[in-house]
């Protein structure tokens, strides 16, 4: 399928360029001409230089850190093609910010993810594509289409290749995220296992127990985001000590805030795998991390709804 050239373009903030012209090259079409600065008080300033009238556009600008920066670039981003006649503003979310603070879990919490997508919806969009969200009820913030694609696939697909004729075990590094390594269990036919853990405090957690059998086998540690990588880290030694050959780890957003890269370096891991949903700087760049690109999966997601036709059929097989 290719994109109809005229009447839908491209556009990208500062967040992660790279991903956006990776987008471009799978859609077949030029990045659109846009420019995001900043005015010598702080301020963004946002020149679009080419018309949008009447024009699909689609602007990917993840929320990554900086994170208010980036969010902030894309509201005015998203106000301006508003201003300048587009007929569809579609955000292309690819890592979304603030999605961890869904629901109020003590008293006099803000539910910022809520915020977020009520500041996306007045700015003007009136679609969002979002991968592997953090909590999916996000999906139902909105008042407009939400597209959320899975980030799972694409992880399978690299592991089917690596692990071929190996005996692997895919684990949760908690209750919650039971569903998500169900799916890619699932995808490469191998069993599940979960860990049991306690979190004390917010970015600190305790494995207590894990169910399920790991002795000789290559176990896949499975998350949507590494963020200080407390967690995933202690899992990998857990299961080592409990007879596993090897611990691979894997997640779609790799956030690595904090000590994320020093517990990385020092973990038992064969290796890391993540996506480039957000850019990884230089510095986070480990020998043992493998980044895939969810461009192509993003690209064909865009061309789909441009076309009028089901983005879920890309998942039902």
């Amino acid at each position: 399928m290719k994109a109809s050239r005229w009447r839908m373009k491209l556009f990208t903030g500062n967040a992660n360029p790279r991903l956006a012209e990776e987008i471009a090259r799978y859609l077949g079409i030029p990045m659109g001409e846009a420019k995001v600065a900043h005015f010598s008080d702080g301020e963004t300033s946002c020149a679009i230089n080419e018309s949008v009238r009447g024009v699909d556009v689609f602007v990917v600008q993840p929320t990554c850190s900086p994170v208010n920066e980036n969010l902030m670039e894309l509201l005015i981003m998203i106000d301006a093609f508003r201003r300048a006649s587009a007929s569809r503003i579609n955000a292309v979310i690819p890592y979304y910010g603030y999605a961890r603070q869904d629901r109020k879990s003590k008293a006099r919490d803000p539910i910022t993810a809520k915020l977020v997508s009520n500041l996306i919806t007045e700015a003007g969009a009136q679609r969002v594509v979002a991968v592997d969200l953090h909590a999916t009820q996000i999906q139902g913030f909105y008042d407009i289409p939400v597209d959320h694609l899975p980030g799972g696939p694409t992880i399978a697909e690299y592991f089917k290749s690596k692990l071929n004729g190996f005996k692997a075990v895919v684990l949760s590094p908690d209750v919650g995220g039971v569903t998500r390594a169900r799916d890619l269990a699932a995808k490469l036919g191998a069993p599940l296992a979960i860990v049991d853990k306690r979190r004390p405090k917010p970015n600190v957690s305790e494995v207590m127990n894990v169910i399920g059998d790991v002795e000789g086998k290559s176990v896949i540690i499975v998350d949507d985001i590494i963020d200080t990588a407390g967690t995933l880290c202690a899992a990998a030694q857990v299961m080592l000590d409990k007879g596993a050959t090897e611990v691979y780890g894997c997640c779609t957003h790799p956030v690595f805030s904090g000590p994320a890269i020093e517990r990385l370096s020092k973990a038992p891991f064969k290796e890391i795998v993540v996506t480039n949903t957000i850019p990884l700087a230089e510095a986070k760049q480990l020998p043992n991390i493998k980044v895939l690109s969810v461009a192509p999966l993003i690209g064909e997601a865009i061309l789909r709804i441009h076309e009028d036709l089901s983005v879920s059929k890309l998942f039902e097989s």
